[in-house]
């Protein structure tokens, strides 16, 4: 379910950038997880996510894996054959040739496995999608926000008449961090500001399209982050690429504030008021049924909506958000709840688990790249690490019976809260089983034949240039 397929006929709709949710299911014409396939009518952009490794000369994503099942293994091949050769010189023991063979042939197999991993994995895996069709493969990031951001102006013009909805993804800032000509080296903050001034130059084209058509002041624009900064990406020359969180504690891929506070940057002129200041909990599912409901559309009955409408907020018929508990995951596990009492200035968020950062003392999951959720990567608390972020949004000090006189009271209304929440929660299949995360031939994707294993081909025009 998404917002294209809850308002059919209603407007036209399409994503452009990164649509990450993956391209097919049981063979590679069935397009199960394409946009198109869910409501959508147009789509331009990469079906993936962008990685490093889809930008030569910017690292790998891949460098512990990497470590793990090529370097140690080989360093251990490596022993066992000289071990073998000193032993088998000294006469202490017999070692048939086969032996020496095989572990040569292992390691032999080992490296050309990396090789190919290596040569292979950028256009399998990084590649522009324009509807069904493969446009460029391996995907260039030479002017790729030009390309996306006028490929969306031109949607505008193309609907000016008529409703539409334009969910722009943008790939920057995530890593591989990339910036056109025109803004390379432009920034006082390195290739991470030079990216974000980019992107903020293409929001900037859409507005004044927007501006230039008289549509402005029929037109809700919602600019957000789906998550904090990612603390852990560093390069190897120290440099910052994940952005900063500022005073908030932790990034992208974990509970803390510092991964799930992020702006909510509304625009709608002669509806919304100008200037306005909400610090209100609220979240990014909450979209779902604020555009459902100005669509004119009725929300699905069928389930339980997280979301709630945000209008209300927003025109200032509510003073609070209607979220008085906000649940928070890491990955399938509950990881925090978050309780803003009626009647109250408290925000309490409680924690039943917490990462382990690392090194000691970090502000981070330096070691793993990201913070995981499970086994020896956390600490689970009993009872839950209580905050109040009313007056420590920075989680340093946690409270306790001592300190609050309802701390027992306070878990148990949350508990209650939880076990609600729970019972409306439905199993649904694994979609990061290990199955699903292993790469099948008969799914790949290639614009050329794919027996030739070249998989490269370019229909889209890179001559673009910013007009500032």
């Amino acid at each position: 379910m998404t917002l294209a397929s809850e308002i059919p006929g209603v407007m036209e709709t399409r994503p452009s950038g990164k649509w990450h949710l993956g391209i097919h299911c049981h063979n590679k014409t069935d397009f199960c997880h394409h946009p198109l396939n869910h409501g959508f009518d147009y789509f331009h952009g990469l079906p993936v996510t962008n990685l490093r490794d889809c930008k030569p000369g910017h690292g790998s994503v891949f460098t512990s894996g990497i470590r793990l099942l090529v370097f140690i293994p080989l360093q251990v091949i490596a022993i066992a054959l000289l071990t073998l050769a000193v032993l088998k010189w000294l006469g202490l023991c017999h070692v048939p040739p086969a032996v020496f063979f095989c572990l040569v042939f292992l390691a032999a197999l080992i490296l050309a496995s990396l090789l190919c991993f290596l040569h292979y994995f950028r256009p399998l895996n990084c590649f522009l999608f324009r509807n069904y069709d493969i446009t460029q493969q391996p995907m260039s990031y030479d002017n790729l926000t030009q390309r996306l951001t006028e490929d969306a102006s031109q949607f505008i013009r193309r609907n000016a008449e008529t409703p539409f909805l334009l969910v722009m993804s943008y790939l920057q800032v995530h890593t591989a961090l990339f910036a056109s000509k025109d803004f390379a080296g432009k920034s006082q903050h390195g290739i991470y500001g030079d990216a974000v001034e980019e992107m903020d130059w293409s929001v900037g084209q859409i507005v004044n399209v927007l501006e230039e058509l008289n549509l402005a002041n029929d037109t809700l624009i919602y600019f957000t982050s789906d998550q904090g900064a990612h603390v852990e990406e560093v390069n190897s020359r120290g440099e910052m690429h994940g952005g900063s969180n500022g005073i908030y504690k932790g990034g992208k891929a974990n509970n803390w504030e510092g991964g799930i506070r992020v702006p909510g940057l509304l625009r709608w002129p002669g509806v919304l008021q100008a200037g306005l200041e909400i610090d209100e909990p609220t979240t990014n599912m909450d979209i779902f049924p604020t555009v459902v409901k100005l669509a004119g559309s009725p929300l699905p009955e069928d389930r339980i909506i997280d979301g709630r409408d945000l209008m209300p907020l927003l025109l200032g018929k509510h003073q609070r958000s209607e979220h008085e508990f906000l649940f928070h995951y890491c990955n399938f596990y509950l990881n925090a709840v978050r309780w803003h009492p009626p009647n109250s200035t408290s925000i309490w968020k409680a924690f039943f688990f917490t990462p382990n950062f690392s090194p000691e003392g970090a502000n981070g999951c330096f070691h793993t790249h990201v913070c995981l959720c499970y086994g020896h990567f956390v600490t689970h608390h009993h009872p839950p690490l209580l905050f109040d972020l009313s007056k420590d949004p920075r989680e340093r000090n946690p409270v306790s019976p001592t300190t609050e006189p309802r701390f027992q009271e306070i878990l148990e209304t949350m508990q209650r809260a939880v076990d609600r929440h729970t019972q409306t929660v439905q199993r649904v299949p694994n979609q990061l089983s290990l199955w699903n995360l292993l790469w099948k031939p008969w799914l790949q994707m290639c614009c050329s034949s794919f027996f030739h294993l070249s998989c490269q081909c370019d229909q889209e025009k890179q001559d673009g240039r910013v007009s500032h």
